[in-house]
């Protein structure tokens, strides 16, 4: 295990930027928290960037400080699996925007002396990227042996070899695209009206109180069946404890809900792509 104090768990990079933003607004000093397994190679040839998806973070293969839960990838990451810290080093970082310790709303503004809130400016895959890049030029690594992430993670996975070509070498995006379509946007905006709906949301400027979890979890909710397939959901056990007990019962349903059984229609794997081709 390396000594240098830039690797290793829990790490924290305060970076002079300034970020130039795809918004025009230019980003200082930018806050990247992130973590890294293994061992760095003298010739710096054996580094892979994960990306996480929207509600990831950069605890991909260890205990997360705030659940105690294990890391989101370990299936993935870890000694004898396909990302083996004894033989990769491997980075993870937060994607700004976040609240996992990376700038973003819940960080302080330097100009007010109070978190952004919804004065943070808007952010793109690219920008994320863009701050990712920044997070390898403190860390020395010139040249990534890959880039891999699934869903939003995918999407910077794209965004890397597009944006930067000569710093990757592969890019493996699970379960991704290239952009949002109309639909996906419609489905992301009822999830954030929800959050807004909620009394305790107070413009985005709840930093100082409670937060809007009622409409967070309705947002969450909704997201959740949008990314499951009907056969999935049907397959569930009995949700009646998850229910209000005054919900109306229906003929034939489960708990207090009734349920149509969706045909046995084949579930779609996920797409895996490779750049540059073979």
């Amino acid at each position: 295990m390396s000594e240098d104090v830039r690797f290793g768990c829990g790490r924290q990079a305060t970076l002079p930027g300034p970020l130039r933003l795809d918004g025009g607004t230019l980003l200082s000093p930018v806050e990247i928290a992130y973590e890294t397994y293994g061992t760095l190679d003298a010739d710096g040839g054996n580094a892979i960037l994960i990306c996480h998806a929207l509600t990831g973070d950069q605890h991909v293969a260890s205990t997360h400080p705030r659940t105690g839960k294990p890391g989101w990838w370990t299936r993935l990451v870890g000694p004898g699996k396909p990302i083996d810290p004894a033989r990769d080093f491997v980075i993870c970082s937060n994607v700004i925007g976040s609240c996992m310790g990376s700038s973003g709303p819940a960080s302080i503004n330097p100009a007010t002396g109070r978190p952004w809130g919804m004065a943070f400016p808007v952010i793109t895959i690219r920008d994320m990227v863009r701050a990712q890049a920044m997070l390898l030029d403190h860390l020395g690594v010139a040249r990534l042996k890959a880039v891999v992430g699934g869903s939003m993670g995918g999407m910077q996975a794209l965004s890397w070899a597009a944006t930067f070509p000569t710093r990757v070498a592969a890019a493996v995006v699970i379960a991704s695209t290239a952009r949002h379509s109309a639909q996906n946007i419609a489905f992301h905006e009822v999830g954030r009206q929800a959050i807004m709906a909620d009394p305790k949301w107070r413009g985005g400027d709840y930093y100082d109180g409670d937060p809007p979890a009622a409409g967070l979890a309705v947002a969450r909710r909704r997201a959740q069946r949008a990314r499951r397939a009907c056969r999935a959901l049907t397959g569930r056990p009995p949700r009646a404890a998850t229910l209000s007990s005054t919900a109306p019962a229906f003929p034939g349903g489960r708990g207090r809900i009734g349920t149509r059984r969706c045909a046995a229609a084949p579930v779609p794997t996920s797409v895996q792509a490779v750049w540059p081709p073979p």
